[in-house]
């Protein structure tokens, strides 16, 4: 079954909502890059709330050392996800499961990053390019995604109800990220978009 994260959360409700769809992990984000930055006090608020045996996943991309070891104090998130530069011995040194983001933008020339960071619990590939925030609604050439990966991967960028299930079908990912194709702003999700892209995954899954 892929696993289905909902990333870019900014309200207790839309998190809840998520969960109770079926959603296995929801993702905050710390970096002052993104639109859907979301403070330390509201992120405590959100993974207050979430029901067991949901995820929650901090974002950041090339932050301070200190800001992520202040969130894992005050917010106790279950995974770190890293976008940015960061190099894997970086991203282990805070003793804590994170998934590596690589910019799958870059097409071909981005597929030797997947074996730079062994340490990771898995790797996202998202459709920006690099040096760009995440979340900007852009997919790649999914058939690109390797058939014996590592580890786990997380296919991300520019998913939606219309498309997701092709993209499942297409490169059987562990799991998918979705963003903006669940908004109706940044940071704000639509509750009917979210449920058709939650829909269609299962949909996939069982064809």
């Amino acid at each position: 079954m892929t696993r289905i994260k909902c990333c870019g959360m900014t309200r207790v409700g839309d998190a809840l909502l998520a969960a109770r769809l079926g959603a296995d992990a929801i993702g905050l984000v710390f970096t002052a890059r993104s639109r859907r930055q979301v403070t330390l006090a509201r992120a405590r608020e959100i993974v207050a709330a979430l029901p067991p045996f949901v995820a929650s996943v901090a974002l950041f991309m090339d932050d301070e050392p200190g800001l992520v070891r202040q969130v894992l104090d005050e917010v106790r998130p279950t995974l770190l996800q890293f976008h940015g530069n960061e190099s894997d011995a970086w991203c282990a040194q805070f003793g804590r499961p994170f998934l590596k983001a690589i910019a799958m933008g870059e097409g071909v020339a981005a597929l030797p990053w997947l074996r730079e960071y062994p340490q990771a619990a898995g790797v996202l590939l998202d459709g920006h390019a690099a040096g760009e925030a995440g979340g900007s609604g852009r997919t790649f050439d999914w058939s690109l995604l390797p058939r014996d990966p590592a580890q786990p991967l997380v296919l991300a960028g520019g998913l939606h109800a219309g498309n997701v299930g092709e993209a499942v079908r297409t490169a059987r990912p562990w799991a998918v990220d979705v963003a903006s194709g669940v908004e109706s702003a940044p940071g704000i999700k639509d509750p009917a978009r979210l449920a058709a892209f939650i829909r269609a995954v299962r949909a996939a899954d069982a064809a």
